[in-house]
């Protein structure tokens, strides 16, 4: 394989890369990116740790075709090192593969593995159903609910987010048994269905490459341009992205995700309005004294003032308190403050309607305004 490609365009693809090349497998090549020219002007670059591919596609002058895979995290690293300008890329028989500036004399050469030995990357069968999203929508749902998704691998149902297509409305649910998120956005002029169970590491990947396009997209916008937007296809066990240039393949959970409806109160006895800001100060300043174990603040309700305390044998004791609109009974419930405080974060609304039970039942938090979201918090014994 012999080819000259732009520095700058290589080194964006290869970046891309980084997030679903496996560093730490016991599959050496699931470390690796597969470089192969595709046609007479374009070089095809592939991750995956089997779980998850991502393939992108950059213009090239190809003086000699094939293919190599060659250390994901070396590429990068020298790609960065090189002069900007034309970079001369050419692989010998054993897979060593140099990479040489154009205008200047500094080379590397890494040992890569033939382009054969680099695991197929799947493709959506002909005929799957197939829908398309605005990147903004999608990044919207992902950006709302993340945070609220379990890190515990052995927990498949949980360690995911649920996204569902209903008619006109796209929606986007993650718990982690502590906490709820749900996100929705109303899609008009649009009637599809679908419902898929996609992994953590395949949502914050989903992220990056909304980031990536709606960045692309800003750079290169005319007034009136159509907004960028992703194709996702479902086939068989497998969802497929596609925009901006990349395909990003995802082997879907199969697990049963909690029935979040059930989870959801149906109506909160007490409904207090609250600025955000003043909110997460409170909580966040509050919480430096909680407890490290637990993260436990008491909240207290009582006509027109919320009262933030906590006390730990270890760490002493803090107090704030926050104006609120509110002219109900007084109650104080305990909760962990960083889970009101990851939702206050995902919001940017000036004031938040809190909505609350009994000292035992679920916290429910939504935006003052038009956004469709709430979030879901458990209470804690402090």
């Amino acid at each position: 394989m012999e080819l000259t490609v732009a520095k700058k365009d290589l080194l964006k693809l290869v970046a891309r890369m980084q997030g679903v090349a496996e560093r730490k497998s016991t599959m050496p090549v699931l470390s690796n990116v597969l470089l192969a020219v595709d046609g007479p002007s374009a070089l095809r670059a592939a991750a995956t740790d089997l779980y998850l591919a991502l393939v992108g596609r950059v213009t090239v002058d190809v003086s000699k075709g094939g293919s190599v895979a060659v250390p994901a995290k070396d590429l990068l690293e020298r790609l960065r090192m090189m002069p900007e300008g034309s970079i001369h890329l050419s692989t010998q028989d054993n897979a060593a593969t140099t990479i040489k500036s154009a205008g200047s004399a500094r080379r590397y050469t890494l040992r890569g593995m033939p382009g054969e030995d680099f695991p197929p990357i799947p493709g959506p069968s002909e005929g799957s159903p197939s829908l398309a999203i605005d990147v903004d929508v999608l990044e919207e749902l992902v950006d709302k609910t993340h945070f609220s998704i379990s890190t515990d691998e052995t927990r498949a149902h949980l360690n995911s987010a649920l996204f569902e297509w209903d008619g006109d409305v796209v929606r986007m649910v993650t718990t982690d048994g502590h906490r709820l998120s749900k996100m929705e956005v109303k899609v008009s002029g649009r009637q599809a269905s679908a419902t898929m169970l996609i992994p953590l590491k395949a949502i914050q990947e989903l992220r990056r490459l909304c980031d990536d396009m709606a960045a692309d997209g800003k750079d290169g916008a005319n007034e009136g341009a159509a907004k960028p937007q992703l194709q996702i296809t479902q086939s068989g066990a497998s969802a497929f992205f596609q925009g901006g240039g990349m395909t990003f393949a995802v082997r879907l959970v199969d697990a049963q995700f909690p029935p979040y409806g059930q989870v959801i109160p149906q109506q909160s006895e007490k409904l207090v309005r609250v600025p955000r800001g003043p909110l997460a100060e409170a909580l966040r300043a509050v919480s430096v004294a909680a407890s490290e174990r637990t993260g436990g603040v008491k909240l207290a309700l009582s006509k027109g003032t919320l009262r933030i305390t906590t006390e730990s044998p270890e760490s002493g004791e803090g107090f704030d308190e926050v104006s609120i609109e509110y002219a109900g009974p007084d109650m104080t419930i305990g909760f962990n403050a960083r889970y009101f405080l990851d939702v206050l974060a995902a919001l940017d609304e000036d004031e938040v309607e809190l909505g609350f039970g009994g000292e035992l039942d679920p916290a429910v938090v939504k935006p003052v305004g038009p956004r469709q979201f709430l979030a879901v918090v458990m209470p804690m014994r402090i």
